[in-house]
């Protein structure tokens, strides 16, 4: 038997580990073979070296002195034949002088990286001695008690596969047109009113004829309701048609019908994926046909020779706005951003005291990777259109001012609860007589003197929405709470006929509990009233402009409907999507009232995802008044009871889709009156009920 040179393999592998060189493995051929007691003949060689820098000079043997034998570039692919010291002994694979063996030495480049890089064996390591003994290669170093990894044998590739690119590789690259068309690049294409793949519309990549990063962002919504309802109607300000009724309450049905379009349009500069946009254009312009049936004449206009019908069209502009991005103050893109325009704004989380489209100047922004969230604003309300809702924007803005500084707290005092303070002043200076485009008169409100007047308010809040769970774990509470105290004086009340202080306060909680797929809720809602109209001071909580999504929203009978008071409309006890019974003539373009009689509410209600496109909603709530001597002043009698009743209200929400492009919402509401409202009504109004469909039909 050849005498064995094992030594000097082992040698040889240890000196190329210590470079951070894989073990070498070598030429197994005829030796191989020849050798007596060897092992079967090893594959083909298994360890290669890539070229890593962007040339390399192979010499005839090791050593700088050595003669060069040829230079081969970025990419080659080296068998490994040996090593001694930082020299690798190789042999070319393929293309020009395959087969050439030659010696290259290992070092680092400039930028820190190896000239070559070691490549994966498809085959178990061998290492072959030069007599043609086979030993195995070195395992590698392991910690004491641990047990090396075993050796993966990859299984020999197939002749047709295309093998993968090295990660070194120039790689050829083909030109598109900006990064967010590749697909379209390899053929895809998708029709332009596709909203579920790649759409510019929808602002999926940028509208080349504008920029290369201006992106178009465009919404269709289509929102059409039928509506039922009945509540009391005083014969006062109406005339019977035929006059056959010798009851003092008209007939109390009417029948809705409208249809609403809203465009939005969003022009946007700038990479939204990672930071806020640079520039924001977006106009939101909104169509509005409504027809109303009414069972009484001079409901629905002043005139009662103009019938019971009403068919009305409205276009206002809800959104009309100009954003800039003023600057990032941090490497997680907190920022600065100024918007000017016609613009939403809610005060709250829940809509309790100003929620709006006004026009005006808004300073926002975060900080702290958005843990803290603020807004510095100055608002004047515009005109509404009396029958829609919408803006008006053909008439001047309305000289009430809002002033909002609110910030919002992420997370504090506990994980998972979001915090938020608000100061906001509003100044009403609206000293003339306003009408609305049915000719009623809605400034000053129809009651006391008739004059009008001035006020000025001012709202300090905390309001909080988020988890109870960091307090109490295994409750799983959800909290939604806002608190509000109003200070401030109005100059001159209609019914008071003297300058009074406004000192009212504010409280709504709604605790809800998950159970898989039921949500339960409890709400509280208390709002100051007013126990003496004639005195200095008006006590009476009343918001801004409320829109509240609370204790069933405008599933609710009392929240959704308007209940008029005196004069058939002229001052209402709540108004349409409102919460407080302020009795102002419109929430719209009415004033606000803080002679008032407040409000208790207590209720209970539960959300059912009985499937994941079907919602069942159930709600139950109980109101008082909280005082009622401004009632009774107001009808010339003594305080009436401070009961108003029972409200009760189901709802069914279905997404045919599972997502909100298709939402039909459907509802019916009741009324059970208290003897608070049958000393106001009498008890021939028979059941005072609500139901709609709605079908919201979004692109």
């Amino acid at each position: 038997m050849r005498p064995s040179r094992r030594p000097l393999v082992v040698a040889c592998a240890m000196a190329l580990m210590a470079l951070a060189v894989p073990p070498v493995f070598a030429e197994a051929g005829a030796a191989s073979a020849a050798a007596p007691g060897a092992m079967d003949p090893a594959p083909a060689p298994v360890m290669l070296l890539q070229v890593m820098a962007p040339s390399l000079l192979l010499r005839e043997a090791p050593g700088e002195a050595a003669a060069p034998v040829r230079e081969v570039a970025r990419g080659r692919l080296l068998e490994v034949l040996s090593a001694q010291g930082g020299w690798v002994e190789v042999r070319t694979r393929e293309g020009e002088g395959e087969g050439t063996r030659a010696w290259l030495k290992r070092e680092r480049l400039a930028d820190g990286q190896w000239n070559v890089q070691a490549l994966s064996a498809p085959a178990p390591p061998r290492i072959v001695t030069p007599e043609g003994l086979e030993a195995p290669a070195i395992a590698p170093l392991v910690r004491p008690g641990e047990r090396p990894q075993p050796l993966v044998t990859l299984p020999p590739p197939e002749p047709g596969q295309i093998p993968a690119p090295a990660a070194t590789l120039p790689r050829e690259s083909v030109p598109v047109p900006d990064r967010w068309r590749i697909l379209q690049s390899l053929g895809y294409r998708f029709p332009w009113y596709d909203p579920y793949h790649q759409n510019v519309l929808k602002g999926d990549f940028p509208v080349r004829e504008i920029g290369p990063d201006w992106f178009v962002a465009l919404n269709l919504v289509s929102d059409t309701l039928l509506e039922g309802r009945r509540f009391p109607v005083p014969v006062a300000q109406t005339i019977g048609i035929p006059g056959q009724g010798r009851d003092i309450y008209g007939r109390n049905r009417f029948e809705i019908g409208a249809q609403t379009l809203i465009l939005n349009v969003g022009l946007i500069k700038g990479n939204t994926t990672y930071k806020p946009p640079d520039h924001e254009i977006r106009i939101v312009p909104v169509l509005n046909v409504n027809h109303v049936r009414a069972q009484e004449a001079g409901l629905l206009r002043i005139d009662p020779l103009e019938g019971r019908t009403r068919t009305d069209r409205h276009v206002g502009f809800q959104e009309l706005f100009y954003d800039k991005h003023l600057r990032n103050v941090s490497d997680r893109y907190d920022f600065d951003s100024l918007r000017i325009g016609i613009q939403p704004f809610t005060s709250d989380f829940r809509g309790f005291l100003f929620i709006d489209q006004p026009f005006g100047v808004r300073l926002f922004g975060n900080r702290d990777n958005n843990h803290w969230q603020y807004n510095l604003a100055w608002f004047r309300r515009m005109e509404k259109d009396t029958n829609s809702g919408l803006n008006d924007t053909s008439r001047a803005l309305r000289r009430d001012d809002v002033f909002v500084a609110n910030v919002y707290r992420q997370d504090w005092p506990r994980l998972g609860f979001t915090s938020q303070a608000t100061l906001l002043h509003n100044r009403n200076r609206e000293d003339r007589f306003h009408y609305d485009t049915n000719g009623f008169l809605v400034r000053p409100a129809f009651f006391g003197d008739l004059r009008p007047f001035r006020y000025h308010v001012t709202y300090l809040g905390v309001s909080g929405d988020g988890h109870l769970t960091s307090w109490w774990p295994k409750a799983r509470l959800n909290l939604t709470t806002s608190t509000y105290l109003a200070i401030g004086e109005q100059e001159r009340h209609p019914l008071a006929q003297r300058r009074q202080r406004i000192r009212a306060a504010f409280h709504a909680s709604e605790l809800s509990r998950d159970f898989s797929w039921i949500r339960l809720r409890g709400s509280l809602l208390l709002a100051s009233g007013d126990a003496d109209p004639y005195d200095d001071k008006a006590t009476g909580f009343d918001a801004i402009f409320e829109n509240p999504q609370f204790a069933g929203a405008d599933t609710s009978y009392f929240i959704r409907q308007t209940i008029p008071l005196v004069g058939g409309g002229g001052v209402v006890l709540s108004s349409r999507n409102g919460l407080l019974p302020a009795l102002r003539s419109s929430k719209e373009q009415g004033q606000s009232n803080f002679v008032n009689p407040g409000l208790v509410l207590l209720g209970i209600g539960a959300d059912l995802d009985l499937k994941p496109e079907l919602r069942l909603t159930a709600n139950l709530n109980h109101l008082r008044f909280m005082h009622t001597g401004v009632l009774g002043a107001l009808r010339n009698e003594a305080p009436p009871p401070k009961e108003i009743g029972w409200d009760m209200a189901v709802g069914l929400q279905w997404r045919p889709l599972f997502i909100q492009n298709i939402v039909i919402n459907g509802s019916i509401s009741v009324l059970r009156p208290g003897s608070g409202i049958e000393r106001f009504y009498g008890t021939g109004q028979g059941t005072l009920y609500s139901g709609l469909i709605n079908a919201v039909l979004t692109y």
